[in-house]
């Protein structure tokens, strides 16, 4: 994460609010990037998901910080083995005794809850190992995290907090549907995580505030986790910071009642590229890809767009009416085409006219600034040696 990048806990320390971070940050994992240099207060959990087991000789295991310090490493101190580990109970107590202790002190709080087992390789405790219907790891780590889910809401009521406090349940991406039975599924939409179809980037949405929002409200208003800071800053009476603009909007309006929809258009980027748009109901796709040779679409292979290659499409544009055809399935022709582009197309120009490209901060690779030596490492005396030569390359993902 860059410097000059604003984050919610940054914003809300202006009103007082105390911050922590349980789980994965993945935002860099040298001590510059780290969550305590970008506003949290606390820390519980890896600057990076529990990817491995490694070596420890070509590619060190993965730090479990507490605060500014690792605590240890996945796999060989938090054991992550047959698809069981503790983890998510950890964390569930972190969450708990985070918000206990601010409610003790009087301090409004922001708390940031980031289990990663459902990633792969997914994991649960033994509490929940081989229970779910699903009967995969996945499904069971599933089962744990809305199993932690609960009982933060449940710690919350027992407070007298719940009608004071805004709960926000998403996620980063849609489910890994190259794993196919291994991993989630995204319904109805098309492909999956890696992609810019809406199986790939669309996810749940759920906010919880008893007394505030109305239980049940179901809301078609486009949102984006961009979203979630102006309307932090909003609710804590905060006025945003004024040398930058802003791409997510306060949706405290819509998720009230007080209005039904804020107009505004969403972006679908891969990397610095804008892959499709849209605009109410319209989706228009600017270019298409599905990958060569790894299956983010299996069995959803739709002609023209579900491309293996990255086909640019910028001079004739696909259109897609997601209200109707929310599986991305049936390409607009004709005036419903040309309607979809008249709605989105002016947005894009405005968009492009005032955006400023950022300098790509995950292009290169080097061997020397993995997780060898992480801060603290010396107080367990788990420090790895670094390599001795630096061996600075593109990096392993398609770019």
């Amino acid at each position: 994460i860059k410097e000059s990048e604003i984050l919610i806990p940054e914003l809300l320390k202006e009103a007082g609010y105390k911050s922590k971070i349980i789980g994965k940050w993945h935002l860099g994992h040298r001590p510059q990037y780290l969550p305590l240099n970008h506003g949290f207060d606390e820390f519980y959990g890896s600057s990076n998901c529990h990817f491995g087991p490694f070596d420890d000789i070509s590619n060190p295991n993965m730090p479990v910080f507490r605060d500014d310090r690792m605590l240890g490493r996945y796999y060989t101190n938090f054991t992550i083995k047959g698809g069981i580990s503790n983890l998510t109970q950890i964390y569930i107590e972190e969450a708990i005794t985070f918000i206990d202790k601010n409610v003790a002190a009087k301090s409004p709080f922001f708390l940031y809850w980031t289990p990663d087992a459902n990633h792969q390789p997914a994991y649960s405790s033994e509490m929940f190992h081989k229970k779910s219907i699903r009967g995969s790891r996945y499904g069971d780590s599933v089962m744990e995290v809305d199993y932690g889910v609960g009982r933060i809401l449940g710690r919350l009521r027992e407070l007298g907090i719940d009608d004071n406090t805004l709960v926000v349940f998403t996620s980063d991406n849609g489910a890994e549907t190259l794993i196919k039975q291994n991993g989630g599924n995204n319904g109805p939409l098309l492909c999956g995580k890696q992609t810019t179809f809406d199986g790939g980037m669309r996810e749940p949405g759920i906010f919880w505030w008893p007394g505030v929002i109305p239980p049940g409200r179901v809301t078609h208003q486009l949102g984006t986790t961009m979203d979630i800071f102006v309307t932090a800053a909003r609710l804590a009476h905060l006025d945003l910071p004024s040398d930058r603009q802003y791409d997510g909007i306060d949706l405290m309006p819509v998720l009230s009642g007080e209005v039904e929809e804020i107009p505004r258009a969403v972006w679908f980027y891969r990397g610095n590229e804008m892959f499709a748009a849209r605009v109410g109901r319209y989706k228009v796709h600017y270019w298409t890809w599905s990958h060569q040779h790894y299956q983010f679409c299996p069995g959803q292979l739709v002609s023209n767009l579900t491309t293996p290659d990255q086909v640019n499409r910028t001079l004739d544009p696909i259109v897609i009416d997601m209200e109707n055809d929310p599986g991305e399935k049936y390409l607009l022709g004709g005036r419903a085409r040309n309607t979809g582009l008249k709605m989105v197309q002016p947005w894009v120009d405005k968009h492009k006219s005032t955006l400023v490209p950022g300098e790509p901060s995950l292009n290169y690779c080097d061997d020397m600034v993995k997780n060898w030596a992480p801060p603290g490492c010396e107080d367990i005396g788990y420090c790895l040696p670094v390599p001795s030569e630096s061996t600075i390359k593109l990096c392993g993902w398609d770019h």
